[in-house]
Formats: structure tokens, C-alpha cells, sequence
């Protein structure tokens, strides 16, 4: 292995991999769950390459103490995973389906057997869909509908999970699912979007405050997908529009979670279109969190429009792009970190997710070789290494993902894992970067790296 780009990490450091729960566990129609937002977006012809569902997925619903194996076989400390809301609350409120709490039950089990530590996501995009029928995340009401389902995950799962993450990417059911339509639940409205961000934001606020009654000594945060906005050029303009966008999409979510507030720029550009914030919402929101969970994958470079707006710029020729199209950009997430630890005094950060999607295939022995990954890999764990060397808090990297899994609009399309998937069969293949991966943690455990790159 390599060591000239990752460093060593402090021995406490967190190995560990993210999964979702639409994405891998199918059985949308076993162990009396009801339908969520995704199960009807996939329905909606067109909404979904190849008209592609989440009713099999990886099938980790039945085949979940293989995957258990795998992780033992990959040596990661923990383990990122989110609880289906639908398996929990078939009607979104209401009735408690016990046999989905009893699936929770027995993968905690199996991961604590075997030594791994659960991360627990309470909210990873799968909303009930009897709720989005009620008005959704723009609908104020879903905030006690989520208070109401985290009090019974965490009474159930709470003696045996101690770090909690509310939401995954509120950024993306904001603007993804309810402002441009490409995620369920499909919506195209700005002011429904921001009504479901402010929503989102309250829902965490009451989980944090459930939370910490239920099981004081848990250590509870939030995920934020967040990539840095760099302008395309020096101009006035384009530098605004790198600040607009970065507003929308950053400091949108962070700014009242760590300064309880919105940010004054981003609401003068709303004009009507403002969500409607009550007394009492901004300190909600902002109750201290024990740690702050990043996603990142990439970089967004912005260049004013014509009309002023900003807009991704072109490709840059010289850089590597991943099959979904993002261009690896290590530096970003360096940039991220610094900014978290100098703008918001974050206390502790985890890498929820970072990873990337390849064109996989097994050749003629079976194996699937993938060396972009391993390069994407090193070069992004050594830029959070390069992070913690400046004293940026982060006390784990979770690589997205486990498993080849369910990618949202794309489908099957899109392969994330460190194990490939053959899906007609769903043979499980740990591929090259599996091996690059417990060997890199297994490398940190012995303290062989600091070694390495010492001399000594």
C-alpha cells in the first residue's frame, strides 16, 4: 500500500461503511411494511431509469448476516445504516409494525456479535407515503409524525445504538424531491421546497430533544451533504454567483444548525417564497449536536449566467471524472473541513459518506478490478487526513457504499460498492477496492503506515 497520501490516523479514528435502507434492503412487501414516497416514484413510469425498483435491491433483508460477514472480513469498527420508516409506522403515524422493529432487532444483534458498532440514520429519504399524501415535508404537521417515530426507534433500538444521525441530506429532499422533481416524491415547487427544508430542519431539532430525554448518553447529529462552491473566474459577477449558490445549498442547512439563524443573503433573495418560521424554531433547530455527519463527493465551479444566476461551469479537461459525472476533487473536502472547523466551530465531524461510482465489470476469473476507486479512495481519505494533521475534529470516514445498491433515479445503473453485486443472482464480489480498504484499516490498526513513512 501506499503512503505517500494517507497518513496516520489516531488510533480511536472510526473505519467504517454507509448503506441506506431503500437502497439495499428490498422486501418493500414483506414483514408488514407499508409504501414509501420511492416505492411510488419508482412506480411512475419514467421517473426511474429502466424502470428500475427498490422491491429486491441487495435483498440485505434476508441476506443481511452474509453482509455482516463481509464487514467482519473488511475489519471496519462501524457501521452506517438507516431504519426504513415505512417498516416502523406502515401509515407514517399510528400503528407500530413490530415485525419491522424485530429486522432492526436482529441485524443490531449480528453487528454487535460481531463487534461493529451501529450508526443509526433515523430519516435516509423513505418517507411513508400515507404522510406525503397528508402534505409531506411541506406540511408543518410531519414534524410531530417524526417526533412520534423516533420515540419508538429510539425505545426499541436505543439500548444498543449510541450514535444517532437524524437526516440524510436535507439539502437533497429539499431540493431534489420537492423543488426539481428528480427525487420522489416529484415535486416542482420553490415554495414547497423551502417550506419541507425548514420542516426538515424542525424534525431534526425534536429528534436532537427526543433524543437526548430517551437515551441521555447517546451521542446524536445530523448529515449534511456539503461541497465546496469555488467561482469560475475572478469577475464580480461570478463570484456572486458562487455565493448564491453556495448559500442555497450550504449555508442554508448550517447556518441555523450552528448559528440559529438563516443566512440574511439567501432570505432578501426569496422575497415571498420564505418559509414560515414561529417563535422558538431557530432554537430548536440549533440545539447543540454532538457531532456534524459530511458527505461529499465533489466540487461545484460556478460561473454567472446571463441573467446573473449562477450555473455549474464546463468541464475541466484536465481533471477525472466519476461515471455519475462529478469530477474528483480531493482538495474540496479538505477545503469543507477547514471551513467547518474555522467558520462553525463544529465539535466533532464524521465522513458519513464519500466514495464513488465506477463502470464495474468481473472479467473472465470473476474478479472485478477497480483501480480509479482505489486512487479516489487514497486520495480523498488523505485529504481527511491532511484535515486532521490541521486539527479539524474528525473522528471517522465512512466509505459510501458496502454494497453495488439501488442509485435513486439512476437505478441499477450506477455501481457505489466496495462489493459488487451480480443482481439476477446477487452474488456478492468483493472487489479490488475492498481489498484496498481493509488493508488500509488493517494498516492503521498496527500502526505499520507511521512506520512506513518514518523510516523506522
Amino acid at each position: 500500500m501506499s503512503s505517500d497520501h494517507v497518513m496516520q490516523f489516531p488510533p480511536d479514528f472510526v473505519w467504517g461503511a454507509a448503506t441506506a435502507s431503500f437502497q439495499i434492503e428490498g422486501a418493500t412487501h414483506e414483514g408488514g411494511r407499508g409504501e414509501s414516497i420511492w416505492d411510488r416514484f419508482c412506480a411512475t413510469p419514467g421517473k426511474v431509469r429502466n424502470g428500475d425498483t427498490g422491491e429486491i435491491a441487495c435483498d440485505f433483508y434476508h441476506r443481511y448476516p452474509e453482509d455482516v460477514g463481509l464487514m467482519t472480513e473488511l475489519g471496519i469498527d462501524a457501521f452506517r445504516f438507516s431504519i426504513a420508516w415505512p417498516r416502523i409506522l406502515p401509515d407514517g403515524r399510528g400503528r407500530v409494525n413490530h415485525e419491522g422493529l424485530d429486522f432492526y432487532d436482529r441485524l443490531l444483534d449480528e453487528l454487535l456479535e460481531h463487534g461493529i458498532r451501529p450508526f443509526a440514520t433515523l430519516y435516509h429519504w423513505d418517507l411513508p407515503q400515507a404522510l406525503e399524501d397528508l402534505g409531506g415535508w411541506p406540511n408543518r404537521d410531519i414534524v410531530d409524525a417524526f417526533g412520534e417515530y423516533t420515540e419508538i426507534v429510539a425505545g426499541r433500538l436505543g439500548d444498543r445504538v449510541d450514535s444517532w444521525i437524524t437526516l440524510n441530506e436535507p439539502r437533497v429532499s429539499t431540493w431534489e424531491g420537492y423543488g426539481n422533481g428528480r427525487h420522489a416524491p416529484g415535486r416542482t415547487s420553490q415554495a414547497d421546497a423551502l417550506a419541507a427544508s425548514h420542516h426538515l430542519l424542525l424534525a431534526h431539532g425534536r429528534a436532537v430533544e427526543i433524543l437526548r430525554r430517551v437515551l441521555p448518553g447517546a451521542k446524536v447529529g445530523i448529515t449534511l451533504d456539503l461541497h465546496p462552491v469555488y467561482p469560475a473566474g475572478d469577475s464580480d459577477a461570478d463570484r456572486a454567483a458562487a455565493k448564491r449558490m453556495d448559500g442555497l445549498e450550504n449555508r442554508w442547512f448550517l447556518d441555523p444548525i450552528f448559528r440559529g439563524e438563516y443566512p440574511a443573503d439567501v432570505l432578501a433573495s426569496l422575497d415571498a417564497g420564505a418559509p414560515v418560521i414561529l417563535d422558538g424554531d431557530l432554537e430548536s433547530i440549533s440545539a447543540p449536536i454532538d457531532f456534524l455527519g459530511v458527505n461529499n463527493y465533489s466540487r461545484q465551479v460556478v460561473s454567472a449566467g446571463p441573467d446573473g444566476a449562477g450555473r455549474d461551469v464546463a468541464r475541466d479537461p484536465e481533471s477525472a471524472y466519476t461515471d455519475m459525472g462529478w469530477e474528483v476533487y480531493p482538495e474540496g473536502l479538505h477545503d469543507v473541513l477547514i471551513r467547518l472547523r474555522d467558520e462553525y466551530a463544529v465539535p466533532s465531524i464524521y465522513i458519513t459518506e464519500n466514495g464513488a461510482a465506477f463502470a464495474d465489470v468481473r472479467s473472465h476469473d470473476g474478479a472485478v478490478r477497480d483501480p480509479e476507486r482505489e486512487a479516489f479512495l487514497e486520495a480523498y481519505i488523505g485529504a481527511v487526513g491532511r484535515a486532521v494533521a490541521a486539527g479539524v475534529p474528525v473522528h471517522g470516514y465512512f466509505v459510501w457504499s458496502l454494497l453495488d445498491n439501488f442509485e435513486w433515479g439512476w437505478g441499477y445503473g450506477k455501481r457505489f460498492g466496495i462489493v459488487y453485486v451480480e443482481y439476477p443472482t446477487l452474488e456478492r464480489v468483493p472487489k479490488g477496492s475492498f481489498g484496498w480498504y481493509r488493508d488500509l484499516i488493517a494498516a492503521q490498526r498496527s500502526g505499520s503506515l507511521l512506520r512506513e513513512a518514518s523510516g523506522m
